[in-house]
């Protein structure tokens, strides 16, 4: 009589899970997310609250498949738009299988960090407490103790890591390795090759608004919001883009467009740079400046921006 092969040696176990990266504001989690990726997918700027909605970034081994989810900031909210960047953050916790709380060890622990602890530290799943900006804190060994003292009622397992998101690329590869070890077993939740589950317009959108976030001065990057309503690729392969920047005012619309319309081409001109190296295609960004008047109060507005 002929054995027959084995079951397990013909389909071998897959882990996969959803991996929430917390934090407050500009800490860096949407660098630590594509530093994992190895690949933009995620908008980051100096300015906080550049992240607005959950943003999936996916990282597949043959066996292993992480899908990070970063989310916003974690703040108190002073408009609707913030009111729905917290929820994305409270729904991203709901349903992940492990957290990775990200603070800014340059600084110590603020009021909207103790926030972020009282959210995690209830949740009994694995956390990683991860310590960032190493390279540039004065004192984080002293930084880390603060905040591993907001975890001390935890009962949870936490493992703990001091890192630069930006600076420390065998770092985060071994955090990577250690987040991969965590995974349940799961099937796969995306295909093998996906990076983000973002479609291109909103992946272009988000770069549109980094540029223009970084350009634009005081509350201003605040009241901005983009979208790409066209996405055109022609025989010789260029890639035609058209999209729209939204601002509340149209005293905004006259700052945002600059004298002589300096200020909206330079941000095109950064983004279609941006696009490129990423497309690694020719690209035409057309952009035109619009008014939703008060649309970060405007619950359909933010509907219509995709925030929902």
């Amino acid at each position: 009589m002929t054995d027959l092969p084995s079951s397990d040696a013909a389909s071998p176990q897959t882990h996969s899970g959803f991996v929430a990266i917390v934090g407050k504001p500009n800490v860096g989690k949407s660098t630590l997310l594509n530093a994992f990726l190895n690949t933009k997918v995620a908008p980051t700027s100096p300015r906080p609250q550049t992240t607005r909605r959950g943003v999936r970034g996916i990282f597949s081994t043959d066996t292993h498949q992480i899908v990070f989810v970063d989310t916003p900031g974690l703040h108190k909210p002073k408009d609707a738009l913030g009111k729905y960047m917290n929820q994305e953050v409270h729904s991203a916790l709901s349903d992940v299988d492990a957290i990775l709380w990200v603070v800014d060890l340059r600084h110590p622990p603020t009021d909207e960090d103790q926030l972020v602890a009282r959210q995690v530290r209830e949740l009994p799943k694995p956390l990683f407490l991860i310590g960032n900006k190493t390279d540039a804190a004065k004192y984080p060994d002293e930084a880390m103790k603060l905040y591993r003292a907001l975890l001390e009622e935890r009962t949870g397992e936490t493992t703990e890591v001091m890192l630069s998101a930006q600076n420390s690329p065998e770092a985060v590869a071994t955090l990577r390795e250690q987040i991969l070890d965590a995974l349940p077993e799961n099937p796969f939740f995306f295909p093998r090759g996906a990076a983000s589950d973002q479609s291109r317009e909103q992946w272009a959108a988000e770069i549109i608004r980094e540029e223009a976030m970084k350009k634009l001065r005081d509350e201003l990057p605040y009241a901005v919001a983009t979208r790409v309503n066209r996405w055109t690729e022609r025989e010789d392969g260029l890639q035609r883009i058209e999209g729209e920047i939204i601002v509340e005012k149209n005293a905004h619309k006259g700052m945002v467009i600059g004298a002589g319309g300096k200020q909206l081409r330079e941000i095109g001109q950064a983004a279609r740079k941006q696009l490129e190296v990423f497309l690694n295609r020719k690209v035409f960004l057309g952009l035109e400046v619009i008014v939703i008047p008060g649309w970060r109060e405007d619950e359909e507005a933010l509907r219509e921006l995709g925030y929902e």
